[in-house]
């Protein structure tokens, strides 16, 4: 069974065959990569997955509501728990972000409703080649950062945007001989045309998910 090139440890399995590039519309688990994308911000993928479990219990199962009512009480309790990236940044952010959240959903019904506009309601499907360096950001990645960052989201820069993008389907960026690849292209829409070869690339990032993300 071939996978993508960056899932090389027991931890990543599960992750890549059922969760990365699988499109998601459930606004509590959009809400939930949406904060621990940014808690990676600066540490590898795998420290942030060893840690979801312990996030979970955190903060609530991501429940939004209750972590935009957090308190300082609250914010020191976190500070002290080992379980999670205890960096206060990053967990004032997530307070923060879960109150913009809330007013993304006031103003579009959902999350999902919103976050799926700037891929026009379909998943992208890229095609990249075995071992292919990936993007770090893309224009539909600049754009959702720039938006978030106006409604008041942190730790939201373009990096952290795409890498949100691949984990919650917005692109399909499985490589081409990866067996997820032609699950989720069969499932979710036909390929977009291939890059030429003297085409100007984004900024590339031969590792994704071992990457230091923007804030």
């Amino acid at each position: 069974m071939n996978r993508c090139s960056w899932a090389t440890k027991e931890l990543f399995f599960a992750y890549h065959d059922q969760e990365w590039g699988v499109p998601v519309h459930d606004d509590r688990l959009l809400f939930e990569f949406l904060i621990l994308e940014g808690a990676q911000a600066g540490l590898s993928w795998s420290t942030i997955l060893n840690k979801r479990g312990n996030y979970r219990r955190a903060f609530d199962h991501f429940d939004a509501r209750k972590i935009a009512r957090y308190n300082a009480r609250k914010v020191r309790k976190l500070l002290a728990d080992p379980g999670i990236v205890r960096n206060r940044l990053k967990i004032r952010a997530a307070i923060q972000n879960a109150k913009a959240f809330l007013e993304v959903q006031k103003a579009f019904a959902s999350f999902d409703v919103y976050i799926w506009r700037f891929v026009g309601g379909r998943p992208i499907q890229n095609r990249w080649q075995p071992g292919a360096a990936l993007p770090a950001r893309t224009p539909q990645s600049d754009a959702i950062s720039k938006d978030l960052r106006r409604r008041g989201f942190n730790f939201v820069g373009s990096t952290i945007c795409y890498a949100f993008m691949q984990a919650v389907g917005l692109v399909n960026d499985h490589s081409v001989d990866c067996f997820r690849y032609r699950e989720l292209n069969a499932a979710f829409g036909l390929p977009r045309p291939l890059r030429r070869k003297n085409s100007v690339q984004p900024r590339m990032n031969t590792n994704k998910h071992q990457s230091v993300r923007d804030s």
